[in-house]
C-alpha cells in the first residue's frame, strides 16, 4: 500500500511510519515538527519506502501531494498531545484538528482513499461515566483551558461523519487511552515522562493533587496492533484503544521506583484546572470487532520505555 502519515515525526506517527515500513508499505510522513523531532525517524533515513516532507497540513496541501502516490490510506496523527505541548500553541493545536482535518478529507474525497484518524480519550472530558465505553458523549469544559485540545478533536470527529454521510469518505476513527513508549519527548510534561526523568536523575517526582485520580497505560506496540487490525476491518466508527488495568497516579509513582531505584521523595502540587479525575477504557468493542487486546503489562512496559530513555535523557 501507499500511506500518508501526518504527525510522522511525532511519538505515535514515527512507530507507525516504520511499522509500516517493516511490512513493505511505502509511507509518506508529514510533520511541521512544532513538537515532532526528526530523530525519531533515523531508522528511516536511508530506505526508500519511506519519504520525508516537511509540511504544515493546517494550510492548503500542496498540489503535488495528490498525485505523487495512488494513496491507499491517509492517516491524521498530527496534534501536539500533551497539555504543555498544546498550551504552548494553542490556536496551532486547535487549526491542525480543524483545517487540517478538512484539508486531508479533501485529499480523501478527491482520490478515494480511505482516512484514518487519532482521536483520544480527552474528548470525553472529566467523565461522569465510569469507565469509558464509545457510546458515551463525555463531559467536557467547552471553554477551560484543556478545550484547546478537547474540542478541537471533538470537533473533529464531527467533521469527519460529515465527509462520511456526505461524501461516503471511507473513514476509521481511534479514540487512544494514555500511550508510552521509546521515542516519547522527554519534555511532553506528562505523567510517563516526568516521572521517569525525576526519578532518573534524583529529583522530587511531582504529584498533582491527591494522587488518587487514575489512568490506564498502553503500551504503544499495542496501540499499533490495534491500528492495523482496524484498518483491516469494516467498522467506520469510534473504538477505543487503551489499557483498561487502572492505576492511581501514587501507585503508577511507586511502579516507577521499583523500576528505577531512586531516594526520589514524592512531592504534591495544584491539580491543574479541569484534570481528568479517572481514566479507563472500555475494550469490549474492539474485543469484539478486532480480536484486539493490550498484551503489555505495564511493568514490562516502562521497563521497555526505560532502555530508551536512559539514552536520551532531557
Amino acid at each position: 500500500m501507499n500511506i500518508l502519515i501526518t504527525g510522522a515525526a511525532g511519538f505515535i506517527g514515527s512507530h507507525l511510519s516504520k511499522y509500516f515500513v517493516d511490512q513493505g508499505h511505502f509511507v509518506l510522513g508529514l510533520d511541521n515538527l512544532c513538537t515532532g523531532r526528526l530523530k525519531n525517524l533515523d531508522d528511516l533515513k536511508n530506505n526508500s519506502l519511506f519519504q520525508f516532507e516537511n509540511i504544515d497540513v493546517s494550510k492548503p496541501l500542496p498540489e503535488s501531494i495528490a498525485g505523487l502516490k495512488k494513496w491507499d490510506w491517509v492517516m491524521h496523527f498530527a496534534s501536539p498531545a500533551s497539555p504543555p505541548k498544546y498550551f504552548a500553541i494553542p490556536i496551532e493545536t486547535m487549526l491542525v484538528n480543524a483545517e487540517g482535518t478538512r484539508h486531508l478529507l479533501d485529499l480523501c474525497r478527491k482520490i478515494g482513499a480511505k482516512f484514518f484518524y487519532s482521536s483520544t480519550s480527552e474528548v470525553y472530558g472529566d467523565p461522569l461515566v465510569h469507565p469509558q465505553p464509545e457510546s458515551y458523549w463525555g463531559n467536557v469544559n467547552p471553554i477551560g483551558v484543556r478545550s484547546i485540545y478537547d474540542e478541537a478533536k471533538r470537533y473533529a470527529e464531527a467533521m469527519i461523519y460529515s465527509y462520511h454521510r456526505e461524501f461516503k469518505v471511507d473513514v476509521r476513527v481511534i479514540r487512544i487511552f494514555n500511550t508510552y513508549g521509546p521515542k516519547m519527548d522527554p519534555e511532553d510534561g506528562r505523567v510517563v515522562t516526568n516521572l521517569m526523568f525525576q526519578a532518573l536523575k534524583g529529583e522530587p517526582m511531582t504529584i498533582y493533587g491527591d494522587g488518587k485520580q487514575t489512568r490506564s497505560f498502553q503500551y504503544v506496540s499495542d496501540l499499533v496492533d490495534g491500528i492495523d487490525r482496524l484498518m483491516k476491518s469494516d467498522h467506520c466508527y469510534p473504538v477505543n484503544l487503551g489499557n483498561p488495568s487502572e492505576f492511581t497516579i501514587l501507585e503508577f509513582a511507586e511502579l516507577v521506583k521499583k523500576i528505577i531505584p531512586t531516594q526520589s521523595e514524592l512531592v504534591f502540587q495544584d491539580l491543574p484546572q479541569d484534570d481528568p479525575k479517572q481514566r479507563k477504557p472500555v475494550i469490549a468493542l474492539a474485543h469484539k470487532l478486532l480480536g484486539w487486546e493490550p498484551r503489555v503489562s505495564l511493568e514490562a512496559g516502562l521497563r521497555k520505555t526505560l532502555e530508551y530513555f536512559k539514552f536520551h535523557e532531557a
